[in-house]
């Protein structure tokens, strides 16, 4: 089974409470992404979980070191976390960029999965800067240059537009979800699901390998409940990481 690297799907907290006169500080750490992990892992792929603080000291800084994977999962955490280790922000010493190493393991024959959040994309205020990164060029769409958040909070339900090995045989429409990154679909590259218009799930091929997008979450909050608990869930990401792996399905 695939070599499965997940990146991100985690943040701090602090948060400022005020009482009257008096106000104190609270702290948490969160990890999202655990639904996702155990369908993957239910399924059999081999995954590695790296959350976002540890990006510089865990994601390879090699291209011998992303060899050790068949696919690698971005999700919620942007271009920054992968081009500004603390050697090269905080003390000006040069170091590989992972983003330019990730385009090269998918020229190489890898697979790259970028999943939707405010930090996906161009994400929230344009912060995430995937579409300034090396990567950008190997993946199925193109990126807007502002705050590409579509918010859905009433819920929109994703329709499936396309007949593809990933998607056949599951359920035409999904469980509503919250919210997606705006995308436009690159040439070449084919759009399989849709959300409230926009490109859900869209898939392509750079070099000798594979990449997708699925603009929207595996985790609350564009993903509510329901979604994760659809019967199609765990079917559905483990097609996709196949197919990103080279499988014909």
């Amino acid at each position: 089974m695939p070599r499965v690297l997940v990146v991100g799907e985690s943040w701090f907290t602090y948060t400022v409470h005020q009482k009257g006169f008096d106000a104190f500080h609270t702290a948490e750490y969160t990890e999202g992404g655990g639904v996702f992990l155990d369908a993957l892992r239910s399924r059999g792929h081999e995954v590695t979980y790296v959350p976002a603080h540890e990006i510089s000291r865990r994601v390879p800084d090699s291209a011998k070191g992303f060899g050790a994977y068949d696919v690698v999962v971005i999700s919620d955490v942007g271009a920054n976390s992968f081009q500004l280790p603390p050697e090269t922000f905080s003390r000006s010493v040069p170091a590989p960029d992972r983003s330019e190493l990730m385009r090269g393991f998918v020229e190489s024959g890898g697979g790259v999965l970028m999943v939707g959040g405010y930090l996906s994309f161009s994400g929230i205020d344009a912060r995430a800067r995937w579409g300034q990164s090396p990567l950008a060029v190997a993946l199925p769409v193109s990126m807007a240059d502002r705050d590409d958040r579509v918010e859905l909070p009433s819920g929109a339900v994703p329709k499936v537009v396309a007949d593809h090995g990933i998607v056949r045989g599951l359920e035409r429409s999904w469980p509503a979800l919250l919210g997606l990154n705006e995308v436009w679909p690159r040439h070449g590259a084919t759009l399989l699901a849709e959300c409230a218009g926009h490109p859900l799930l869209v898939v392509g091929g750079h070099g000798a390998g594979r990449t997708a997008a699925f603009t929207s979450d595996v985790a609350p909050h564009w993903a509510p409940p329901p979604f994760l608990a659809w019967d199609g869930y765990a079917e559905l990401w483990d097609r996709l990481v196949r197919w990103l792996a080279g499988a014909d399905l």
